[in-house]
């Protein structure tokens, strides 16, 4: 795979768009088995830069989308005019679209979540192959149940494996299951909550100025203050000293 990419705070973030992404990963699902995807935004970039271990999950991935609208709008301003801003639920739905005859696999979220997701999307993809679905308990999994779980995930024969446990931990679960799944993982946060229904996206106009996580912390400001507001600000400062 020839990779285009951008360094933000000392990461590599792909130059991208949805079209791009869409190919990328459809031609080189073979090359890309047993590797992870990481969906990068703000938060997870700034993590990275302050914890040497997280950034070590995120420069291991097959490549860091920029879900974020600051980091492709970094990108456009530091020489590469056509970035664009790939969002994990974004992602989701425009290879669910697609025809293609992959399987999907859904890892995290509760078991509510996962069953309204099903319903929605096998109303709204009849052709969609769902490979399995599982909510894994809200604690750390002992190896034998860990084992299971990679036991099924293969033995399904899922190409994608969609992983919504919230940042960073569904980055830190990829690093560790690397070359240990069959299919490619890829960490989309709330997407199986935005498409099940249960949280509403920003706006259209919203989206398009960098605004979304304010509509998420307008939602749930005693959850994401500290993500959005904190890490936000410090990445406008790391930014700046540059």
């Amino acid at each position: 795979m020839e990779l285009t990419t951008c360094n933000i705070l000392g990461l590599d973030i792909l130059v991208t768009d949805m079209k791009k992404t869409i190919n990328l990963i459809e031609q080189n699902i073979e090359q890309l088995r047993g590797q992870y995807i990481c969906v990068g935004n703000v938060h997870t970039t700034v993590m990275a830069h302050d914890d040497p271990q997280y950034h070590t999950v995120q420069a291991g991935a097959a490549f860091v989308l920029p879900d974020g609208g600051p980091l492709s709008g970094y990108s456009r301003k530091h020489g590469f005019p056509n970035a664009e801003r790939v969002t994990g639920p974004d992602l989701m739905l425009a290879l669910f679209a697609r025809d293609n005859g992959l399987k999907h696999y859904f890892y995290g979220s509760s078991e509510e979540t996962l069953a309204l997701l099903k319903e929605k999307l096998t109303e709204k993809y009849p052709h969609l192959q769902i490979a399995g679905m599982v909510s894994p308990p809200f604690r750390e999994l002992s190896e034998e149940e860990d084992q299971e779980m990679v036991d099924k995930i293969n033995a399904s024969g899922a190409d994608i494996i969609w992983v919504g446990l919230g940042a960073p931990k569904q980055e830190k679960w990829m690093y560790a299951h690397k070359d240990r799944v069959n299919g490619v993982m890829i960490g989309v946060g709330a997407g199986f909550d935005y498409h099940a229904g249960n949280i509403k996206r920003a706006p259209g106009w919203m989206q398009k100025l960098s605004l979304e996580w304010l509509y998420r912390l307008m939602q749930d400001p005693k959850r994401l203050f500290k993500r959005y507001l904190v890490t936000n600000t410090r990445y406008l400062w790391l930014i700046h000293r540059k």
